[in-house]
């Protein structure tokens, strides 16, 4: 499944900690956002660190679901690369 997780972290070293995590799913498209294609286990994977690691109260992390339906209607303008254009999978 492709999903989208933007981020708002207020604490430096958590900001740095939870960048680090998520490169282990996708592609850094943006400042606070990845695109990952990734199964159930990494989502929840992702979930438990938002839950564990993450000031609840001053933190914020949304995790969007892009059916492929929609994924095809993703428009892309100036720098970047969409990550269906990928021949490989981040692993």
């Amino acid at each position: 499944m492709i999903i989208f997780v933007t981020y708002d972290i207020t604490d430096p070293k958590r900001l740095k900690r939870t960048h680090a995590f998520l490169k282990e799913f996708g592609l850094n498209t943006q400042k606070s956002v990845f695109e990952c294609d990734i199964d159930d286990v990494a989502l929840k994977r992702i979930r438990r660190f938002c839950k564990d690691m993450l000031d609840l109260e001053s933190d914020a992390v949304r995790i969007y679901k892009i059916c492929s339906r929609c994924l095809n209607k993703v428009e892309l303008s100036g720098l970047g690369i969409k990550l269906t254009q990928l021949d490989y999978m981040v692993v």
